[in-house]
């Protein structure tokens, strides 16, 4: 029996703006409080509920039944924030400490207060510890608000996605009431109890539209695209609320529709409000500035429209205590569809170590009922961000850089930072570069219609730029003599199999390619039906070359017709470095599935520009488990010139090797060794520095606290001294949730050898992500070789 956890009523510390202060503990509802009342619903999966609330007391009872699936240890986490994403409160359910198999588990519940002062949309988060599904428990809830919707947002799957409504509570009748789709969709229904007979659908004033007839316990049934929606949302009525509910538009999407991967529904059709209208309506939800006492800080809001029409907003400035300077750069905006307007906030900073605070409201002009807010937080002073920092930085539930150390640079935050040979900093923002000019960030056109087919930018030793760029059904080399000014494309001979992906060489610490930068091309020949994760991918080179200012591409060089392709979304690994005349290709490679390998073979071959031979390749080591793409090796060099290569892994100690002779591949290399025992690393990112220190970013799996429930992921960085053994992983970030959580992080250097990495927090829940409108990358930098990191600020990177 597993053994039973305790009801945890979180304190769900607010970290205050220089202090911190304990919020009100949540409440553990029993009949002896005098509130036996039921919570009726009973629904599978995980995500949470948003509530327009209005001035008073909110109150939100969870409730979870554990349904002893399997032996797993699923504690429930619930949240609840405001609409700025303040932590109001947390609770924690515990497992029930009941066997595998011993059916739906009695009901345990807590109960999650706050005071509203102010309007606008709260939330709350529903999370499972090893159950990022919901599939182990059986959750709902009850509340005082009149007005919320569920969004069933679960962990997310390596496939298309679906959020299929689980209805677990068969002992009554229920409702899902829904957006219906304009055009054509259909409903299936399944898993339904074998007394139902039929489901009917009703729009929002009670008309049938539909009786569902129902067979073996299912249903399925179209609804045709002139079905009237002159009256929504509609109400799939069941007369016992159990089973699977898929409704296209609902719980699965195609591209045209209106609100994907929103899952929002409700069992009461009176408590629908108008909230994917008016999703993410002002972002961000909140921001700190950090200032001089008596200058004036300057914050930019975004106003949303998700309609797909005109809409105007009305703006204004509320103070929860006195008054202060605050100016809007516009009290009403109006904003075309599916399109975000900036609206400048100017506030005067305060005295030294004081914090002053306002709300931006947002209101649509033509839908008075819903309302909500931004908070701004303008404290006088420096901000932590601008200081080495205690790592790790343990992010926090809707609580990330700027809220925890004033985190809020300047400088374009949409990719990695690369360096041209003057330390001049470059940023790829798909149809543009950005990059400084006289103190100041510009953007330049890639211009001719194309876009970046990477995230690298490359240089040579004239310092000319590069970019690999696709437009018009082409990918060419961009090439710029000017910084970026302008570009000219010079296009790359396609591969007839089409579906291509390319890296480029980058500056990756020691190597400054003479002529334009190698580049490798990926192009999938074949996917393992039978294998999710084994492709097979014709890995070609390009050695292009530069006379009197022009580029010629040149024709692809096979190196291997086995490649497993290249996994660059973390940690964007470097597949090619090159010095002088030789140009060093590493890869992973696809094998027999049939043939017990100990992981994925990583091949290291040269080519020499000046023989045109390519050498015989060398195996460097095997990166477990094999024919997996996450796999991706990663090569550089050192000063000397010594090829440093580390085999790519998913959730495996990474192997490493060195070759015995510099600037070659094919004389021979070390035993392979790995970096760590029992070191779950994915995702490698490698640079090495002036003094030939390597440095490595990657994803690094813990168990234990801060979630002693499960697993969780960290952003973890390594570094091996000349002649030194790899020292042990350093935890650089902590994920503010426990399961499955990437970081989309890529590591550069300049050339004063300062380390900078990039990093995109993503985590597994749906609910989480579509909360929040725009990514979330910082940068982190170490001017010490890794001794010490601070979040990069505008002076690190100008």
């Amino acid at each position: 029996m597993k053994p039973a956890g305790r009801l945890s009523l979180l304190p769900a510390v607010v970290f205050g703006l220089l202090c911190t202060s304990a919020l009100p503990q949540a409440e553990r509802v029993t009949a002896a409080m005098g509130d036996a009342a039921e919570v009726t619903l009973g629904i599978g999966g995980c995500g949470g509920v948003y509530f327009l609330a209005s001035p008073g007391e909110l109150v939100v009872e969870v409730e979870k039944r554990d349904r002893h699936l399997s032996d797993r240890d699923t504690e429930l986490r619930a949240i609840l924030v405001g609409p700025d994403r303040e932590v109001l409160q947390e609770a924690a359910i515990p497992d029930d400490g009941q066997p595998k198999g011993s059916g739906l588990g009695a009901p345990q519940r807590v109960a999650l207060r706050t005071q509203v002062r102010w309007p606008g949309v709260y939330a709350l988060n529903v999370t499972v510890s090893q159950d990022r599904y919901g599939d182990e428990i059986s959750w709902g809830f009850r509340t005082n608000c009149p007005k919320y919707l569920v969004e069933t947002s679960r962990g997310h799957r390596d496939a298309r996605h679906e959020e299929p409504l689980v209805l677990l509570n068969p002992d009554r009748p229920g409702d899902v009431c829904f957006l219906p789709r304009q055009g054509e969709f259909g409903m299936e229904v399944t898993g339904l109890p074998a007394d139902v007979t039929e489901l009917s659908v009703y729009d929002a004033a009670g008309a049938l539209v539909a009786t569902l007839p129902v067979a073996e316990g299912k249903v399925s049934y179209t609804v045709p695209a002139d079905e009237h929606r002159d009256a929504v949302p509609w109400r799939l009525h069941l007369p016992r609320f159990q089973g699977t509910v898929q409704i296209d538009g609902v719980t699965r999407w195609d591209p045209g529709d209106l609100y994907p991967n929103l899952s929002l529904w409700t069992p009461d059709l009176a408590s629908w409000f108008p909230f994917e209208e008016h999703r993410w309506l002002l972002t961000p939800y909140s921001r700190m500035v950090y200032a001089r006492p008596g200058d004036e800080a300057k914050v930019t809001l975004q106003v949303h429209n998700n309609l797909t029409r005109d809409a105007t907003v009305k703006l204004q400035v509320e103070y929860p205590e006195a008054a202060w300077p605050v100016r809007l750069a516009a009290e009403e905006v109006t904003v075309p569809g599916r399109r975000a307007a900036p609206v400048e906030v100017t506030c005067t900073a305060p005295v030294e170590g004081e914090t002053r605070v306002c709300h931006i409201r947002a209101t649509p002009t033509d839908d008075a009922g819903f309302s909500t807010y931004s908070t701004v937080r303008v404290i006088g002073g420096e901000a932590p961000a601008a200081r080495p920092l205690e790592m790790p930085i343990m992010l926090k539930p809707y609580r990330h850089e700027n809220a925890q150390f004033g985190y809020l640079p300047q400088y374009p935050l949409g990719n990695q930072l690369y360096f041209d040979l003057q330390d001049r900093p470059f940023v790829s923002l798909g149809r543009s570069l950005a990059t400084m000019r006289d103190g100041k960030w510009v953007t330049l056109e890639l211009g001719g219609g194309y876009s970046a087919a990477t995230s690298k930018v490359a240089f040579d030793r004239d310092n000319d730029v590069y970019v690999l760029a696709s437009g018009g059904g082409t990918v060419a080399l961009l090439h710029s003599v000017d910084g970026g000014a302008t570009f000219t494309p010079y296009p790359i001979p396609p591969n007839p199999a089409g579906g291509s992906a390319f890296d480029i060489e980058q500056f990756s610490g020691n190597n400054i390619p003479d002529g334009p930068p190698p580049f490798v091309r990926f192009t999938r020949t074949f996917k393992d039906p039978k294998l999710f994760w084994r492709s097979l991918s014709d890995l070609e080179l390009f050695v292009p070359t530069k006379a009197d200012g022009k580029i010629t591409v040149g024709e692809p060089i096979l190196i291997s017709k086995l490649c497993i392709g290249l996994a660059a979304h973390s940690g964007t690994p470097s597949s090619v470095v090159s010095r002088g005349t030789k140009v060093h290709v590493a890869w992973g490679e696809a094998t027999d599935p049939e043939v017990k390998v100990p992981g994925l073979p990583a091949y290291v071959a040269t080519y020499d520009r000046e023989t045109g031979q390519l050498s015989t390749p060398a195996l460097i080591g095997y990166g477990a488990p094999p024919n997996d793409i996450h796999n991706s090796p990663s090569i550089t060099m050192d000063g000397q010139g010594y090829l440093h290569v580390l085999g790519g892994t998913h959730g495996q100690p990474f192997p490493y090797a060195r070759s015995l002779q510099p600037n070659d591949a094919g004389s021979g290399w070390t035993e392979p060794a790995i970096l760590g025992e029992g070191l779950s690393q994915t995702y490698i990112g490698s640079v090495c520095g002036p003094d030939g220190t390597l440095h490595l970013a990657y994803r690094l799996w813990r168990t234990g606290e801060p979630y002693p429930h499960s697993s969780y992921a960290t952003l973890a960085y390594q570094r091996k001294r000349p002649g030194q053994p790899w020292e042990a992983p350093r935890v650089l970030i902590v994920a503010p949730f426990s399961e499955y959580s990437v970081f989309y992080h890529r590591l550069t250097i300049d050339h004063k050898g300062r380390l900078f990495l990039s990093y995109d927090y993503w985590s597994t829940y749906w609910f989480y992500r579509n909360d929040h409108f725009g990514d979330r990358r910082a940068v982190l930098m170490s001017p010490d070789g890794g001794d010490t990191w601070k979040l990069a600020g505008d002076e690190d990177v100008g």
